[in-house]
């Protein structure tokens, strides 16, 4: 017998996970979706993990694209993390105000993300109703609201994902 997919989404919220915001350009036009199903998979050679819906506008541009971009959202960029994952949003007009800097591979990153990773498709597997699409890390930066090296910036908190909810994982 299968859990019922509303049974499993609902123990999956008990799992608390980061943020992050894919982006890729496809076609001359740039494409961002918040994701919460991303991780590393290999240190050698470095590569990460995203989970696409198949249903997802993003979907094509993300796998016909071939290279892409994650921005881990720190703490105080919940803003973002909404405004890529509403749903029906113009891609047209998704990054007016929103400020951002050219990976190598000229993805959009977000400023003041704690890190960047710029990568390159490796690998996509069918898994149910999404794509896992492996990239391989080709270039890495920190983006510190201040613009110095992350040694030097202040210290700031992840964005985290829980029972529905973006917050803010604060020192205790």
């Amino acid at each position: 017998m299968s859990v019922r997919s509303e049974e499993f989404r609902h123990a999956l919220a008990h799992w608390a996970t980061g943020v992050a915001v894919l982006t890729c350009r496809w076609q001359s036009a740039p494409y961002a979706l918040t994701v919460t199903s991303f991780s590393s998979v290999s240190l050698d050679p470095p590569l990460v993990l995203v989970c696409i819906g198949k249903q997802s506008r993003f979907h094509t541009p993300v796998t016909a694209a071939g290279t892409w971009a994650v921005s881990v959202l720190a703490g105080d960029q919940g803003a973002l993390a909404r405004r890529f994952s509403a749903h029906g949003r113009a891609y047209a007009t998704q990054f007016d105000d929103v400020a951002t800097t050219p990976a190598p591979s000229g993805t959009p990153v977000l400023d003041g993300s704690l890190v960047w990773l710029d990568c390159r498709t490796v690998a996509e597997h069918d898994a149910g109703d999404h794509t896992i699409v492996v990239g391989e890390v080709v270039h890495t930066g920190p983006l510190s609201q201040t613009g110095a090296p992350v040694a030097e910036s202040p210290r700031r908190h992840p964005l985290t994902y829980y029972r529905g909810a973006f917050s803010d994982v604060t020192a205790h």
